[in-house]
């Protein structure tokens, strides 16, 4: 499939390495231009460009900006086809991002990305850390791999993330619509807690919607407090993350 990867941090740049890697042509851009998108992303062959030219001819746009910045790329998307697929990442915080009343109200933080960006959207690789992503892929058939859920609206959505989702190194996870999908936001046991297929289908179950808020940022609370915003590397960081949200979560 032809890609383009919005967004060139953690996440984004993990995915231009692995979903290259196989097979995928893959083009990978930032807000800061193509220069200032590190190697690493670039080694099994992905290309970076420019936020102009990432959308251009693909078969899927995967977006790892922001949650807050979603709206901001409306007009780039405008430019993908209907069939394209739209896979965001993104997660709502809100210690970090604007506060954003509709989804402080209870509204599914992927539904108002539909809303934003005024289209369909796949949403996938959300509930896995950046350390996580990168470290922890492994085989199909492997009895530990890791899960990652995925929701959509459109079968043809679905049927396209849950194949990436595979293709990165991890069991995908179908979990129905996208009104659905706060059963994967941060504070629900399916969040960043490493789970396996079956695991994961259990917590997904038990997840419960009026306890999340309370639980996101009691974790976000414990990190601070523990890193000092992060100044503080915490040894084996990624794991210890993922052991915390276990504690809170589940």
């Amino acid at each position: 499939m032809k890609i383009g990867i919005l967004g060139a941090g953690s996440i984004g740049a993990t995915l231009a390495r692995q979903l290259s890697a196989a097979g995928h042509d893959v083009k990978v851009a930032n807000s800061r231009g193509p220069e200032s998108i590190k190697a690493e992303a670039l080694v099994s062959g992905a290309r970076a460009v420019t936020a102009d030219e990432v959308v251009d001819g693909v078969d899927v746009l995967i977006s790892s900006i922001p949650f807050s910045a979603m709206p901001s790329i409306a007009p780039l998307l405008q430019r993908l086809s209907d069939e394209a697929v739209v896979i965001d990442t993104s997660n709502y915080y809100p210690s970090r991002d604007e506060r954003i009343a509709a989804v402080d109200d209870g509204q599914v933080e992927s539904v108002w990305v539909t809303e934003a960006i005024g289209r369909p959207i796949a949403k996938a690789w959300n509930a896995i850390g950046s350390e996580s992503l990168a470290n922890k892929a492994t085989d199909p058939g492997d009895p530990q791999r890791v899960a990652i859920p995925v929701a959509a609206d459109r079968d043809h959505d679905r049927e396209v993330a849950l194949q990436l989702v595979d293709d990165s190194g991890f069991d995908a996870v179908d979990t129905g619509a996208i009104a659905d999908s706060w059963r994967h936001q941060p504070g629900s046991p399916a969040y960043s807690t490493n789970l396996t297929r079956e695991q994961l289908t259990t917590a997904l179950r038990s997840a419960e919607k009026s306890r999340l808020p309370r639980r996101r940022d009691l974790q976000v609370a414990t990190v601070t407090e523990r890193t000092d915003g992060f100044t503080t590397k915490v040894p084996n960081m990624g794991e210890w993350l993922v052991q915390l949200n276990r504690a809170i979560y589940m």
